[in-house]
């Protein structure tokens, strides 16, 4: 039977050790390939740069942070994948606590707020926003990466082929209203453990940053770095990877 957390805030610490094995395992994962060298392009760390990455889950990007010369600081809502950060990293302070209070940290403190494929995760939308501008140094950044909010809807978005035109698309079965859905884990997996997935349309991102006094400074998105192998569709399928984005980055400046 397929194991469902009544507590959606907690629900990731039920797949701490599955997601802890998947990071560091898998060198050709998108969070090794294409997220973290973005990311470190984007926040152009500086020596002694203060960062607090916002639902670290396992410390995967913290490292990467500190690795490049950042004081980092993390916290997750999740106790499991916090041990398993901390198991890691000694270097580096982790603390549990939700997305939307920090208390460890002190108003105007760190120049840059980081939130890594974890937002959809999180019911607090709004809270976690003003809670990152509170912490935030005056001029600081959030810099948001999810799966992107116009292509890859939970339930309502698809890979598609049109075997007349040769064309893989995305198909869109919804997009504007916000939605909450369980996620399985590892659907080849039976039992798998499911997490909470939350989509917002890209408006309401906007307006949400807004409305919590920040300013979105820069938008990317970012394709797969991945290739089919040799087959009918294989054309297809690169050329798809290739013009449908399957992340997003906003950076906000506070």
């Amino acid at each position: 039977m397929k194991k469902t957390k009544t507590n959606n805030n907690t629900s990731w610490g039920e797949v701490a050790d599955w997601y802890d094995n998947y990071l560091e395992t898998n060198k050709d994962s998108y969070q090794e390939k294409v997220i973290a060298p973005n990311l470190i392009r984007i926040l152009d760390i500086k020596k002694e740069m203060r960062i607090h990455d916002l639902a670290c889950g396992q410390g995967f990007f913290s490292r990467k942070f500190a690795s490049a010369g950042a004081v980092v600081t993390g916290s997750d809502i999740s106790k499991e994948l916090i041990e398993q950060a901390k198991k890691h990293s000694r270097d580096i302070v982790y603390s549990v606590s939700p997305a939307h209070k920090l208390p460890f940290l002190k108003n105007n403190s760190v120049d840059a707020v980081t939130i890594v494929l974890a937002i959809q995760n999180i019911a607090e939308f709004s809270e976690t926003f003003a809670e990152a501008h509170r912490v935030l140094a005056p001029g600081g950044r959030l810099v948001l990466v999810l799966n992107h909010p116009t292509f890859r809807i939970p339930k309502r978005s698809s890979w598609d082929f049109d075997p007349k035109s040769g064309v893989q698309y995305r198909r869109i079965d919804g997009y504007l209203s916000a939605t909450k859905n369980e996620i399985i884990m590892n659907p080849g997996k039976a039992g798998s453990e499911t997490t909470i997935s939350y989509h917002r349309s890209l408006q309401e991102f906007f307006k949400t940053l807004s409305k919590n006094n920040f300013a979105v400074t820069r938008l990317e998105e970012w394709i797969s770095h991945k290739k089919s192998e040799k087959g009918p569709r294989q054309k297809a399928e690169d050329i798809a990877r290739k013009e449908i984005p399957l992340f997003m980055m906003l950076e906000a400046k506070k």
